[in-house]
């Protein structure tokens, strides 16, 4: 008896075929997830498969698939910025991100595709990136790219890749994405402000080169405007908490009697409530603030955010698993998933 006499065999495709009774290439089918197989047969194959532990040999299942089973998250900043923050630090320490992530495992693990992350802050970054997606390393990409002038999506369409935008294109372009009905939500903050007879109403925007900002900034002046609000000043963020709390002070300076604030997101809403606190002006006794997104920073706020909720792991959710009927070839033609946003109601209006 040599050595190698005692190291375990691992299990084949003809042991998987054995048990089964099936042939080699019936059981090749079922593990490249052929379709067109019968399910009865399927089901045998799969139970055979679980009984003799066999594993594929992804590099050989990539050459009859011409799969590589995983597909990449790319997060494309724009090349300049009108802020001066770290890239890295924004993308890691904003809990929107977790939440895609969260949302996207969700539908990737059960179908063992795995995730690579993929960070485009440059016009060299960009093209290295579409450079090594055209080298076959996977088989789509989810793009969180939030800037109107981000040339990426186009560079994606031009590739071939399928590919799954996280948000409206600024321009009409042919990639599937998926969004929230960014004008409903923030009416949903107009509406609040209104209901708690607010006369004096502004808004911190979000950086104005991103189509998110451009809607829920016009979403919640026509929705004001409905509601007898002609003017409605704003001073432009940059979707983090500094940005929110400097906005606020800006505010206060140039009109002191406000009595209702929508902040574009959490983060600058939380922002805004230092502000309001370093002033002593009490929320919601004499400031009512809204946010949006419904993240963890609106229940770590004191007060607690009244915000508009965004299902950003359902939204995720559904970017994954567009991306894998795209790859799949189930859903041949770009499309769109819009979700409605809710209000949340807490305790700063």
């Amino acid at each position: 008896m040599t050595a190698d006499d005692d190291i375990p065999r691992a299990p084949t495709l003809e042991d998987v075929a054995r048990v089964a009774g099936v042939s080699r290439a019936t059981v090749s089918r079922v593990v490249n997830d052929t379709r067109n197989v019968d399910r009865r047969i399927r089901e045998v194959v799969q139970a055979a498969v679980a009984q003799t532990g066999y594993v594929p040999n992804q590099a050989a299942r990539s050459l009859v698939t011409r799969r590589t089973g995983s597909v990449a998250l790319v997060v494309s900043e724009a090349e300049h910025r009108s802020f001066d923050d770290p890239f890295l630090g924004r993308v890691f320490t904003d809990p929107f991100f977790g939440r895609v992530v969260s949302g996207i495992i969700s539908v990737l693990r059960p179908r063992a595709v795995n995730l690579v992350l993929m960070l485009a802050e440059t016009n060299d970054s960009r093209s290295q990136l579409i450079d090594y997606l055209r080298q076959g390393h996977v088989d789509g990409v989810l793009l969180i790219s939030t800037h109107a002038d981000d040339p990426l999506p186009s560079m994606l369409i031009e590739s071939g890749l399928p590919t799954v935008l996280s948000r409206r294109p600024s321009t009409p372009i042919p990639i599937s994405y998926v969004d929230v009905a960014q004008h409903v939500g923030a009416g949903l903050a107009a509406d609040r402000l209104a209901e708690r007879g607010c006369q004096q109403v502004a808004t911190i925007s979000g950086p104005m080169d991103m189509p998110a900002s451009q809607d829920r900034l016009n979403g919640f002046r026509e929705a004001m405007a409905r509601h007898g609000h002609a003017f409605v000043p704003s001073v432009e963020g940059n979707f983090t908490q500094d940005s929110g709390e400097q906005a606020m002070r800006e505010l206060l300076d140039r009109y002191p009697d406000i009595d209702g604030l929508f902040a574009a997101n959490d983060l600058m809403a939380q922002g805004a409530l230092l502000a309001l606190h370093d002033r002593g002006i009490a929320v919601p006794g004499r400031v009512a603030v809204v946010g949006f997104d419904d993240s963890s920073a609106a229940t770590a706020s004191r007060p607690p955010l009244t915000t508009v909720r965004q299902p950003i792991e359902d939204m995720a959710a559904a970017m994954a698993d567009l991306l894998l009927a795209h790859i799949d070839e189930r859903q041949p033609r770009v499309t769109s998933r819009i979700f409605e946003p809710t209000l949340v109601v807490r305790d700063s209006a």
